[in-house]
């Protein structure tokens, strides 16, 4: 049941399902997204599943806790209480100005207004912002001498196509030492740069379909490398950028915006520091 909870608890998936019940009380899904997103500043998604795991169960346990404390509390008198009754009203008194604060931030930003022509001047003034550089995808086979790289590419040579790409992956699959290996030794796509400087000088010699004659060799021992996709630099198109760009020039216009209103707040206001 807990492995269920769990399981349910780190889905990225936003629904209001009840996960679980604390004396009738529901626990949902929403209510643990909530927690787990505003904790990580919205990168929860981004964090590898054991670690998602970890602070799910935490989040869980905690909101089953406070479901329990707060029971307590009301089971004997706490919210009666003088100095429960104290602290709310300050805790009231500052939600309501955050509230207030939040509100009155998005008003403002919704009035900013962006034009086409603006987004369009942006774009065509800032060509390296939409440029998508050079990829390659390949799959590699590492071993640890030379001669077994050599072999496998005498075992590969003549192989074109899906019979090449096959054979291939049996063979990272067998043989291969490096952490790709069980899945056919693709590395998925990478741009300049991204590997060792002998790999990345090789891979990005070579054409799609190629494989090594020789064994190309780094630190971590030969390589054998199949490029299965090229990808030349290219532009990316104003219509999917668009909307990215009209975000982007609202915001700065807004922060230009807010400290201009801040100041002319700030020059109407009395304001007085308390005397060390």
């Amino acid at each position: 049941m807990k492995k269920i909870i769990l399981a349910l608890a780190t889905a990225s998936a936003m629904y209001a399902g009840t996960i679980v019940t604390v004396n009738g009380t529901a626990i949902t899904q929403s209510e643990i997204q909530e927690v787990l997103m505003q904790g990580t500043q919205g990168r929860f998604n981004q964090l590898p599943p054991e670690k998602q795991a970890e602070l799910g169960q935490k989040v869980l346990d905690g909101l089953i806790s406070e479901k329990l404390v707060f029971e307590d509390a009301k089971k004997i008198g706490i919210l009666q209480s003088s100095q429960y009754k104290a602290e709310l009203d300050k805790v009231l008194v500052r939600v309501k100005s955050q509230l207030a604060t939040k509100v009155w931030e998005k008003r403002q930003f919704d009035k900013v207004k962006v034009t086409q022509k603006e987004v369009k001047a942006y774009y065509k003034a800032h060509p390296e912002e939409f440029s998508e550089k050079a990829k390659v995808r390949a799959s590699h086979i590492l071993v640890k001498k030379q001669v077994e790289a050599e072999n496998i590419t005498k075992e590969l040579k003549g192989l074109k196509d899906g019979a090449l790409m096959a054979k291939f992956a049996e063979l990272a699959k067998a043989k291969s030492t490096g952490p790709s290996g069980p899945k056919g030794g693709d590395l998925g796509y990478f741009g300049q740069g991204q590997m060792v400087p002998a790999f990345n000088e090789a891979v990005f010699k070579m054409k799609k379909g190629d494989v090594t004659t020789s064994p190309v060799k780094t630190q971590f021992g030969y390589h054998v490398i199949l490029v299965t996709d090229k990808q030349e630099s290219k532009n990316l198109p104003f219509k999917d950028v668009k909307g990215f760009i009209e975000q982007k020039l609202k915001v700065e216009i807004f922060k230009e915006q807010m400290q201009a209103k801040m100041q002319e707040l700030k020059n109407k206001a009395t304001i007085t520091f308390a005397k060390k």
